[in-house]
């Protein structure tokens, strides 16, 4: 899209224009190089910029949500926590992660992603391990805020970056590579609990301590690994060859420097179209249901009495579905070249899913609940990165990319606020009001993806009657 004067490219005022004009010019217009192998260049590429994204993102997320599992390791006895303060514990974390995110990745804009995102996961490691040292519930809460603080910068940041390096026919693939991560961080975090439950007392410290402590130095390590490995934008990158960052900014549009400013008038101007605001309902819609699973699985699978060690086991294949169902709707999206109806189908199977643990409860249906479990991770967790996909790589140019992809993510995650009080120890065992509450945002998540897509037809449309020169895999709109 980016580079193109269609009618979905206008730019919203004169300023962004003369910025866009000028940025044009500090690049000498790019042309195909037959000696450039695209396939080499394309492993190239997922090998330099996806694995240390995706581990950065799995120690993070997993950083993130091992509150979970500590909370059925003995956290709330031993700091005397009592009524919704585990709650209000995850919810903490989320009012610097909303607040940070824009500027966040205005901040990554100016200083580029090596700097930034390296320096936010290091001093994400550094509070982690000062969690596992917490003495009080007022300690709790002031490692959480900066554990989110912290993390503002880390998803929104990746997005932003994955989307320059990737044309819109081969996206879809490696945003999920980079989204299954928050997957296996889930499962992944189950097993580890399970292990380390059987540290208890070591040094005199309670398992759920060395939980924070084990996964804070990980954090840490991978934190001075990503200065060394994470790359910059496509024009900054000093790993490629002249005529391989020529093919790659002609397939991928991504001509503007990421120097050109983002003023207060852009972000203004932005939020005044109505897609923006319904991109951010649908990832709010289906984030709540998503972080109900993260943070509340081992919870529920407790209320089935299995021991603390079966609890994180059990807590593994939810995840596991997810991430199959993934994978495989990421092929098929990007080899169909379709995107919104691989997120009707998640969201089917998610409905589905929350119907059955709304109606069926008792031991004697563990295996129906079980599944809907299942159903539920695949439904929200399996379809959440096809949406920020669909999203990011419909906006054009750093300057919409650097908001867009900060603002879905920004207004998206009040769900993790609304998900921390959906599932209460009084509506235990059944949670139905926690469950209902998803129902509805899942509903809201069908109506809010309709709603975009109708406003993305309605811009290929126009498009198709007033397209002017250009490459036509630059300029489509995915539906």
């Amino acid at each position: 899209m980016a580079g193109s004067r269609g009618p979905d490219m206008q730019v919203s005022n004169d300023s962004d224009q003369d910025r866009e004009t000028l940025s044009s010019h500090l690049i000498l217009e790019p042309s195909l190089h037959p000696r450039v192998n695209e396939a080499k260049l394309s492993r190239k590429i997922d090998l330099r910029v996806l694995p240390i994204l995706f581990a950065i993102y799995i120690v993070a997320f997993l950083d993130r949500v091992n509150i979970s599992n500590a909370l059925t390791l003995g956290l709330p006895a031993e700091l005397g926590l009592v009524g919704d303060q585990p709650n209000i514990a995850l919810t903490i974390f989320f009012a610097p992660y909303i607040v940070f995110e824009i500027p966040s990745n205005i901040l990554m804009k100016k200083l580029g992603p090596r700097i930034w995102i390296s320096a936010c996961i290091l001093s994400f490691g550094v509070v982690m391990i000062g969690q596992g040292f917490v003495q009080s519930f007022g300690g709790l809460l002031a490692t959480r805020f900066f554990l989110g603080l912290a993390e503002a910068g880390i998803f929104p940041g990746s997005f932003y970056l994955i989307s320059f390096w990737y044309e819109k026919a081969e996206a879809q693939k490696r945003f999920t590579v980079y989204w299954s991560s928050t997957i296996f961080a889930g499962a992944f975090g189950g097993l580890l609990a399970s292990a380390i439950a059987n540290m208890d007392d070591i040094r005199g410290l309670s398992s759920w301590r060395w939980v924070f402590i084990l996964e804070g130095i990980v954090t840490v390590l991978i934190g001075l690994l990503a200065f060394i490995c994470v790359t910059d934008f496509p024009r900054e990158a000093k790993w490629l060859s002249q005529e391989e960052k020529e093919l790659l900014l002609q397939k991928t549009g991504a001509n503007e420097s990421h120097t050109v400013p983002v003023t207060t008038r852009d972000v203004l101007t932005f939020l005044t179209e109505p897609k923006q605001w319904f991109a951010a309902v649908m990832y709010l819609t289906i984030l709540i249901p998503s972080y109900s699973i993260v943070y509340f699985l081992p919870t529920i699978i407790q209320t089935l009495g299995y021991t603390t060690i079966q609890i994180q086991l059990h807590s593994v294949p939810p995840f596991a579905a997810a991430l199959g169902f993934t994978i495989v709707i990421a092929y098929a999206s990007d080899r169909l070249q379709m995107r919104s109806p691989f997120i009707f189908l998640g969201l089917m199977l998610l409905i589905g899913g929350l119907a059955i643990l709304i109606s069926v409860h008792g031991a004697t249906h563990f295996s129906a609940e079980y599944a809907a479990l299942c159903l539920v991770a695949m439904g929200s967790s399996g379809v959440g990165g096809n949406i920020v996909c669909w999203y990011v790589m419909n906006l054009r140019g750093h300057v919409e990319r650097s908001i867009g992809s900060a603002w879905m993510i920004c207004f998206g995650n009040i769900g993790g606020i609304i998900a921390t009080f959906l599932f209460l120890k009084k509506d235990a065992p059944y949670y139905v009001s926690g469950y209902s509450v998803c129902l509805a945002m899942s509903a809201l998540c069908v109506v809010s993806c309709a709603s975009y897509g109708l406003l993305i037809r309605r811009e290929i449309k126009a498009n198709l009657e007033y397209e002017i020169g250009g490459s036509s895999k630059n300029q489509t709109l995915y539906l």
